[in-house]
């Protein structure tokens, strides 16, 4: 059944000094049938800078504190968070690696030039076992991007076999030998990353083809079911994904898509935390344009895939921003400032009312690059700060595996600049919101008030469903330019939100200026 999506009404504001109207909104509590697949909360681990070697992984022998060779803080905030998907080992660099040079001894594996990254010698230690028994840690699913830019269809079959093949195979018996008796379990398989650019430069022609070959050699052992995910296009290719469900149809499971919020790619794309009025709001017209991005990419799927059974994976999204001064060049190391925070709740806010098609999403990355959750202290002193985003993917855990509920809303908005793709400027809504029911009944909704100087009063009725109490949290800033240090780490972090009042069936809530509140409803 297709997804009753929201009904959005705008009001644009007269002028930035009226007072603004009251926001309405209708939860059509009892009409709701998708589930938000909890995959749309994944990460990503790339090697990348220090993400792995000093975010992740320190190794047994380190003076920070560590569970086998994992970071203990680092693992444990991780833990927190639930993730329930984490992608590795790229990006650009999965299309370079090499997986027997990751396992084995850790003295004998061979060093590497991460040549996408700054050229930064890597010695392997962080491979196969270390990030799948991570996985199994942490309680989350691998998600494998396999090398097709420089590999073979052979390396990669016997990548497969060597993690899930129980019997009495070669690659099962090496993985015997290297200490891990029984596979591990997997599920996503990526077939190349970016393959029409780091990951070997390919028309979409010739990619299909590579992608229906590598298939069918990624086989399938001891009751494992692959979910191949195939290489999709960036952003406003539209021609990468026909050519794509044309050519290669259901033999993959889902297609990706890759979307960053960011100016360009020539030249500066702005500081992570100097920016004006005028890049903020440009900020959060820029990211919502996803929707119209998934939009398009979801009709060319229709026209071949009408019940939807191929998904659309955005396993590449977030903030792109000039590399904090000082730091390792190529490293895409940035701070994360209540700016960013807004493009995770606006982002996860689209990705709710698009499930019919978008079943992963996987935010880039998850420590110490780009819109990272944790940022880790580069000087090997041990500390760890949590980020704005990380704060808001903990707070708006309660929308994995919930329901979506359809709603009819209204707000004001204001229009915004454009860019190349939205010429004529873009119309955005002051208060952006997203609501769900939850497994044991309750309704959570999230309220992000997008206002740098108003505070957004709504009105909600929970059509369907009455309530008995409401509890709320909220994540709230003196400056759109706040963020969290290792000398300040808690200047952004959730506190208990007193401003919602619930009457049976009518939830009345203000939301103060720049702010993101989740409520739960029971």
């Amino acid at each position: 059944m297709k997804k009753l999506l929201t009904t959005l009404t705008v009001i644009t504001a007269l002028s930035t000094s009226a007072m603004a109207d009251n926001a309405t909104a209708t939860i059509h509590v009892s009409q709701g049938n998708q589930k938000i697949y909890k995959e749309i909360y994944g990460q990503f681990a790339e090697h990348l800078g220090s993400c792995i070697y000093g975010g992740l992984w320190v190794g047994e022998n380190s003076q920070i504190p560590n569970i086998n060779g994992y970071r203990k803080d680092v693992f444990d905030a991780l833990k927190a968070l639930q993730i329930p998907v984490l992608r590795w080992p790229g990006g650009c660099f999965a299309d370079e690696y090499h997986w027997m040079d990751g396992i084995g001894p850790k003295d004998k594996r061979p060093k590497m030039q991460n040549n996408n990254w700054g050229g930064t010698i890597e010695d392997n230690s962080f491979g196969t076992h270390e990030f799948l028994n991570l996985c199994e840690m942490l309680g989350c699913e691998p998600y494998i991007s396999g090398n097709v830019g420089s590999g073979s269809v052979e390396e990669l079959a016997k990548w497969v076999e060597y993690m899930t093949s129980n019997g009495d195979t070669p690659m099962a018996k090496l993985r015997r030998q290297n200490g891990r008796d029984k596979a591990w379990k997997i599920k996503f398989l990526g077939v190349g990353n970016e393959s029409w650019g780091c990951g070997g430069n390919m028309r979409p022609e010739y990619y299909a083809d590579l992608y229906r070959r590598y298939s069918v050699y990624c086989r399938e052992y001891d009751g494992t079911r692959l979910y191949k995910i195939a290489s999709g296009a960036s952003d406003y290719d539209y021609d990468w994904t026909k050519v794509l469900m044309n050519n290669v149809g259901h033999r993959m499971n889902g297609l990706s898509l890759h979307y960053y919020t960011v100016t360009g790619w020539s030249g500066s794309k702005g500081s992570a935390l100097k920016f004006n009025d005028d890049e903020y709001y440009w900020t959060m017209g820029k990211c919502l344009g996803i929707e119209d991005v998934i939009n398009k990419h979801a009709a060319i799927m229709d026209k071949k895939d009408p019940k939807k059974q191929i998904g659309l994976l955005v396993d590449e999204w977030g903030t792109w921003w000039d590399e904090e001064p000082g730091t390792v060049s190529g490293h895409l190391y940035q701070q994360n400032s209540m700016r960013d925070a807004f493009v995770a709740a606006l982002s996860l806010n689209v990705f709710h009312r698009h499930t019919d098609r978008v079943r992963m999403a996987n935010i880039a990355q998850v420590v110490n690059v780009l819109q990272s959750m944790i940022l880790t202290d580069q000087k090997g002193t041990g500390h760890m700060v949590l980020t704005p985003t990380y704060h808001v993917f903990e707070m708006y855990k309660g929308f994995q595996e919930a329901t979506y509920l359809p709603m009819d809303f209204k707000c004001d908005s204001i229009m915004v600049r454009g860019d190349q793709h939205a010429k004529n400027g873009r119309k955005i809504a002051l208060l952006n919101t997203s609501a769900a029911k939850q497994t044991d009944g309750s309704v959570i909704i999230s309220l992000a008030n997008i206002s740098l100087d108003k505070a957004q009063k709504i009105d909600i009725n929970l059509d369907g469903f009455t309530g008995k109490t409401v509890t709320g949290r909220i994540l709230a800033c003196k400056s759109i330019t706040d963020f969290n240090d290792f000398e300040h780490p808690e200047t952004v972090k959730p506190a208990d939100f007193k401003g919602a009042k619930l009457k049976k069936n009518v939830l009345t809530a203000e939301i103060p200026a720049k702010s993101i509140v989740v409520l739960n409803i029971k």
